[in-house]
């Protein structure tokens, strides 16, 4: 295991899969360093009696928050890390997702009026089948999420739990500007007392090396031939289904989508982002659809957060499930939402919808580097 991840970053090198990058090895060294010591530690707490006793106490632990600008290959990194970790009390979520799943511990813990701690049964509940925690995309933008930060990570390191992060930012920048930001900084301040901080400083953003592969699967501006667009696509993939207003059902509530075939969904960019929905509407529907075609998508001025803020939490549940996308916009995608709140976490958006015009993700080449969803946060 001494040497897993440097063995498999080359094997994907020499499949032209990577292109290879010094500073990702530097990283990578970090990650095989933790994944040595998780090893160590697992082997340890496994043995028995005497046996136990005789083995020298494993080397710690600590977290890992791997940060830079998009397109540097943290997700990709973490991913060979994940994969190569031979043990089964492991979880690779995105933070959108495991937010959710806090916020409805929490809610349910209320409703169920226990008593004690909600933080700490809650970290309990993750350590009983987590060692190791991978966070994928960590960004704080609500207040929500922001309050619970330092309570919720302070319970979940004492247990013992190792957690490794990719973000766009520092910690110190993340949260910025967001109310009551003093509270957060606690957990700010206890990030950096706990997890070693690695910054990938990779000169070029890998997901531009895309836009050569561009193929028409993002077309702009909207005219008569972006409708074209939106018709051909949609007759190709569903073979000429008709074309009439379709609901989904999610948790109750009725979503409106101009057209539903099979695992085909046609909708336009108000439908789904201009509508009050958030990430449970988003995951129910990858669940349901391997094809997405989006018309419509606006160029956002800075009084369209909200706007931007769902559309980029979209983009991300599709990109993770590797949903292919079709869609017309107004702009380019690094024109959409480039002043505002939220506007440098959309520069991600932007990226992420760069690669998913490539050749290589409609093909799902990448999809050794999805994202893993092995079971709930909260064991049933």
């Amino acid at each position: 295991m001494s040497s897993v991840l440097k063995q498999r970053y080359q094997q994907l090198v020499n499949e032209s899969k990577l292109q290879h990058d010094e500073t990702q090895m530097v990283a990578l060294q970090s990650l095989q360093d933790l994944l040595n010591n998780l090893v160590a530690l697992v082997n340890y707490q496994q043995r028995s009696g005497v046996t136990h006793y005789l083995l020298p106490t494993p080397a710690s632990c600590p977290s890992l928050y791997l940060y830079g600008e998009v397109g540097r290959g943290k997700s990709m990194l973490m991913a060979l890390f994940y994969e190569a970790c031979p043990f089964q009390q492991k979880r690779r979520v995105h933070f959108n997702v495991f937010m959710l799943e806090a916020h409805d511990f929490i809610h349910q813990w209320h409703q169920q009026a226990h008593q004690g701690s909600v933080m700490q049964a809650l970290a309990k509940k993750i350590r009983s089948s987590t060692l190791l925690l991978c966070i994928d995309e960590f960004h704080v933008t609500d207040i929500a999420d922001a309050m619970i930060m330092e309570r919720l990570f302070s319970h979940l390191f004492n247990s013992g739990l190792v957690v490794v992060m990719t973000s766009n930012r520092h910690p110190d920048d993340l949260y910025q500007g967001g109310l009551q930001r003093a509270q957060f900084l606690v957990f700010t301040q206890l990030l950096l007392s706990v997890a070693t901080l690695i910054k990938l400083e990779a000169k070029d953003d890998y997901r531009q090396t895309f836009q050569q592969a561009l193929q028409r699967s993002y077309h702009y501006p909207l005219n008569m031939e972006a409708d074209s667009f939106v018709r051909q696509h949609y007759q190709y993939h569903t073979r000429s289904a008709p074309l009439q207003t379709s609901v989904l059902a999610v948790l109750g509530r009725e979503v409106l989508l101009t057209a539903i075939h099979n695992e085909v969904a046609l909708a336009s960019f108000d439908q789904l982002c201009v509508q009050a929905l958030g990430a449970v509407d988003y995951l129910q529907m990858v669940k349901q659809f391997k094809v997405l075609i989006l018309e419509g998508i606006p160029r956002l001025s800075a009084d369209k957060r909200n706007e931007a803020k769902r559309f980029m939490t979209l983009i991300d549940t599709l990109y993770e499930h590797k949903v292919k996308l079709f869609c017309t916009a107004e702009v380019p995608p690094q024109g959409i939402y480039i002043e505002g709140d939220g506007a440098f976490e959309f520069r991600r958006t932007s990226s992420r919808l760069m690669e998913m015009q490539s050749a290589a993700y409609l093909n799902s080449a990448l999809s050794d580097y999805s994202l893993i969803y092995e079971r709930s946060l909260i064991p049933q």
